[in-house]
């Protein structure tokens, strides 16, 4: 505006009186000009835009008191879509070498009602041209017969929307028609409103009442701001349809029908159509901080730090007459000189005033005193996820997951994917934006190579809110499904395409239901508060759940069953009231990359033939066992971190043949890994999980066996025995690891470390439990106790610092063999009677009490082993009573000689020999750390966890 001019205020004021056509010319005076009109957003163009007798509020049905961003560019869409249907129109003019010399014929208005032109919409259509302007007045106009377009037209009802009642069925034979602020009702002799097989038809802001829409491809439709009663839509192999702000009420059956694959015979709206489509404003969601970032546990740091520790041995004793005391009969050496063992290295022998040995620390020894070590490796806890979950969970304090757990949005995901990125910005069949179904059956049906793109929409009060079966495709992006009656989204018969970005909650059945070869791509949604599952996956369905927040489920927040197969990666699944994921009845799938939190039974719950990968997924917090492998459940469980859940780690049944490995399981409740054979005894399902699940469809049962998939799975190994491999399970509540099995077990290459009560209980194995190449250290109690009637054999493993013994055992077929038995406060091994124990080159030393201790009538060969004598008023064997059935053949007893001598566990070195064990994940970590003990836990978990259920058998 010029200097001194009138203010902006009054410009404003003046202009605010002008009509459409004078505002575009003033806007086109200069630049100052051009912006003062810009600036009448919310007052004219509100106006002008509210005005229109042809549109509605622009977030109408779903958000109509939200404001648009622009109400300018909010009218400046409506007034492009409505003018689509006149795209055409030079093209039916007369041809061009007579066009420049014929002038153009003007479009007539023909008006229809009581004391107008025309009686009855079928005669003035018999004397409309082309693209004349029929406007109906108020009143209701029923035709008897079915009325033929043959030429395009506009059919406007004059006044508000309801005024104008059209009672007719009315079949589209030209290219293109316009039909505005009508209300269709069917005639008495169809139930089909309008119909057209080649045409484009655009309508808006009209309701239909109680009929049928048909519109067969090629051709097109354009829908806009029109209400729905009772109406389905019905499009057959259209290339493309739009359907925006629309509202569809009580249908009896579907809502909007698609079917068949988009033809490729395309009518001449196709391309703009596609072209008002691209040009309007894109509903892919910003960055959202309400979806947390991509669960990364690739950056797991090695899978073994060995640390080296020094025992310290103090005594009161002077150095020049190191022991007081001879060994005991058998000894081989029967000296108190320093012995020299094949390794070369010497051991001293100190005194110590307690009997038992349990003691947890050296704190009231003299200062002075003389200190002897025994140097060698311990193998402790592997810090994971960057060390976030080494340390105790702090009481009452927030769940914090580390920046690399937290979810990517929705854009960063299609960005990382181009093929789901693609799939997004795809337009084909029929795109359904904006619009609202509630109260009725059914919301979208997309059947038989159907194609269909739904966007912002608000589906709720239904039956199911949208259905893809026979081959076809869907893209759902940004809807709202709710208090569906059954599942809200559901998949058969090799369904698929894209569902991201949604909201889906309070739904009676699942969320996304998957059945049936379907292989839809499930991304970046929230799907919470259902009245069952969040999401199911069965009858051979497949699919890849990505990256979504599935959280407060009454069921399981993934639920595989029925040789379901999906991929199921980087999730958060949370406070459910069931489990968080749950497989069973032969289903398998790839479970990786999940944070599983807070749920009120297993975090992840595996039987009844359920066969998954379960792989480098954090399961934490949970309010019973971290993972349940149940009757018949199968598996790998590989690479997970397993932590401060309150029941065990895992919980498992022997006889099911778990494999579980290299995961890191602790500071959980009860047991890191508990081994049983026995059936819970009680409900396997809780929660609704089981028989009294119907996935049927229509309340049909269905035999999916029959549709078995006969393929083979690379991640799946054969597995004959239950194992438990490779794992760090450390600073549990109760034992690390607690057996009561009648099958064959195989404990493999473990680190058992700092747990609260012993490190191993083997209270029931009729079958051998083979206990090898494990790291057994610094636990409350024991490092390994077994109990009476077990058949265990312990090879290869390093049992140290616990503040227990070493090995106490009652079994009638013990065999303890090549194990590094160093350092605990009780005895190295204790012979209880009535057992019945082989004790083969074995390296024992006790921190404070005897090497071996034979209590009682107790049988034993111990053999060829190198016995360390510990404190100087012990000595290194001990037998109560004379018992002959205890042999000892070929020992070397070690006592100290000098003051501050130390030696090393060499030749072979310091057990547990993990290079060559390594197996899963962590056999491709490098290098080894070198890490200071771990600080001794305190607490001691008080009583009830001595069972034989898993902890939600035994609450139900």
């Amino acid at each position: 505006m010029e200097a001194g001019g009138l203010p902006l205020e009054l410009w404003r004021m003046i202009l605010a009186y002008l009509h459409l056509p004078d505002l575009g010319r003033c806007s086109l005076v200069c630049r100052a000009w051009y912006e003062l009109i810009l600036s009448l957003d919310s007052t004219r163009w509100r106006q002008l835009c509210l005005g229109c007798t042809e549109c509605r509020h622009p977030n109408w049905p779903n958000q109509p008191d939200v404001e648009p961003e622009s109400w300018r560019e909010a009218f400046k869409q409506h007034y492009l879509a409505s003018k689509t249907w006149t795209k055409n129109a030079l093209d039916l003019e007369s041809s061009v070498c007579f066009s420049l010399f014929r002038r153009r014929r003007e479009r007539r208005t023909l008006s229809v009602g009581p004391g107008h032109e025309f009686d009855s919409l079928g005669s003035a259509l018999a004397m409309a041209s082309l693209y004349d302007r029929i406007v109906l007045f108020p009143g209701v106009y029923e035709e008897q017969g079915e009325i033929i377009l043959k030429v395009p037209v506009e059919i406007v009802g004059h006044g508000k929307l309801g005024e104008v009642a059209l009672l007719a069925s009315i079949d589209q034979h030209c290219s293109t028609t316009r039909l505005c602020n009508l209300v269709f009702m069917p005639a008495w002799f169809s139930p089909i409103m309008y119909k057209t097989t080649s045409g484009h038809v655009q309508f808006d802001n009209c309701n239909f009442e109680n009929g049928h829409i048909q519109v067969h491809g090629p051709g097109t439709c354009q829908v806009k701001f029109c209400t729905f009663k009772n109406t389905h839509v019905f499009l057959h192999n259209v290339p493309l349809c739009v359907l925006e702000n629309c509202e569809f009420v009580g249908s009896e059956n579907n809502s909007v029908t698609v079917e068949g694959h988009p033809s490729a015979d395309k009518n001449w709206a196709y391309k703009y159509l596609l072209g008002l489509i691209r040009s309007s404003p894109i509903l892919l969601p910003a960055e959202d901080s309400d979806f947390l970032m991509s669960l990364d546990l690739e950056s797991r740091d090695q899978a073994w730090s060995p640390r080296t520790c020094d025992i310290v041995i103090e005594g009161s004793q002077s150095p020049t007459s190191p022991a007081s005391s001879s060994p005991k009969p058998g000894s081989k050496a029967g000296s108190q000189e320093a012995e020299v063992g094949s390794d070369g290295e010497k051991v001293a022998q100190t005194p110590d005033s307690s009997d038992g040995g349990l003691s947890p620390s050296g704190e009231d020894e003299d200062e002075d005193q003389l200190t002897y070590r025994l140097s060698y490796q311990v193998q402790g806890p592997r810090p994971v996820l960057g060390g976030s979950f080494l340390g105790p969970p702090l009481p009452g304090a927030s769940i914090q997951l580390p920046s690399c757990l937290v979810l990517n949005s929705l854009q960063q995901e299609l960005q990382k994917d181009k093929e789901a990125m693609a799939l997004a910005s795809s337009v084909q069949g029929c795109l359904i934006r904006k619009c609202l179904f509630r109260d009725g059956k059914g919301g979208v049906f997309v059947c038989s190579y159907g194609r269909a793109k739904m966007e912002g929409n608000v589906f709720r009060n239904l039956t199911y809110a949208v259905r893809c079966i026979h081959n076809s495709k869907i893209v759902m992006l940004r809807n709202d499904i709710y208090r569906c009656r059954a599942s809200g989204i559901f998949l058969r018969l090799e369904g698929g395409g894209l569902i991201a970005g949604n909201n889906i909650y309070h739904n009676a059945e699942a969320g996304v239901d998957i059945r049936k070869r379907s292989n839809p791509l499930i991304l970046c949604n929230q799907i919470h508060h259902g009245l069952r599952s969040g999401i199911v996956v069965l009858g051979n369905g497949k699919g890849v759940i990505r990256n979504n927040q599935i959280f407060s489920n009454k069921e399981a927040g993934i639920y595989i069953l029925y040789h379901g197969n999906p991929v199921v990666r980087g999730n958060h699944i949370f406070k459910g009231r069931a489990a968080g994921i749950a497989v069973n009845e032969n289903g398998k799938g790839l479970i990786t990359e999940n944070v599983i939190r807070e749920n009120q039974w297993g975090g992840v719950d595996i039987r009844r033939g359920g066969i998954p990968v379960l792989r480098s997924n954090l399961i934490c917090f949970g309010y019973s066992d971290g993972v349940v492998v149940g009757d018949e459940g199968k598996g790998l469980i590989e690479g997970n971190t397993i932590y401060a859940n309150k029941g065990c780690g895992v919980w498992m049944m022997s006889s099911s043949l778990p494999h579980v490995t290299s995961n890191h399981v602790s500071y959980n409740g009860l047991y890191g890994v508990a081994v049983f054979s026995q059936k819970d005894g009680v409900s396997e399902f809780p929660g609704g999980h089981g028989a009294q699940e119907n996935f049927s469809e229509d309340g049909d049962a269905i035999l999916w066996e029959t549709e078995l998939e006969k393929e083979d799975d690379p991640l799946r190994r054969p597995i004959t025995i239950a194992l438990v491999e490779s794992n760090s399970i450390n600073h549990n509540g109760a034992s690390g690891l607690y057996v009561q099995s009648n099958e064959v077990l195989h404990v493999l290459t473990n680190v058992i470390h700092a747990n609260g009560d012993r490190g191993i209980t083997v209270a029931q194995s009729s079958q051998l439990t083979r206990v090898a190449n494990n790291s057994i250290s610094c636990n409350r109690q024991s490092g390994v106790k077994v109990e009476a009637q077990c058949k265990v054999e312990l090879r290869g493993n390093g049992i140290y610092d616990n503040r227990g013994h070493g090995i106490i055992t009652k079994g009638d077929s013990t065999v303890v063999i090549e194990n590094d038995i160093i350092g605990n406060r009780g005895s190295g091994l204790q012979l209880l009677p009535r057992s019945d124990t082989k004790v083969i080159k074995n390296r024992i030393h006790s921190f404070r009490a005897y090497g071996i201790a034979v209590r009682g009538r107790a049988k034993a060969l111990v053999q060829e082993n190198i016995i360390f004598q510990g404190k100087t008023n012990k000595t290194i064997f001990q037998q109560i009573t004379n018992n002959r059935e205890c042999i000892m053949q070929n020992n070397k007893f070690l006592v100290f000689k000098k003051k501050s001598d130390t030696w090393r566990l060499v030749n072979p070195p310091a057990r547990p020999h993990l290079e060559n064990s390594l197996r899963g994940p962590s056999a491709t970590h490098s290098g080894q750390k070198v890490t200071a003990m771990a600080t001794r836990i305190t607490a001691r978990v008080e009583g009830g966890y001595h069972s034989n259920r898993s902890i939600f058998c035994t609450i139900l």
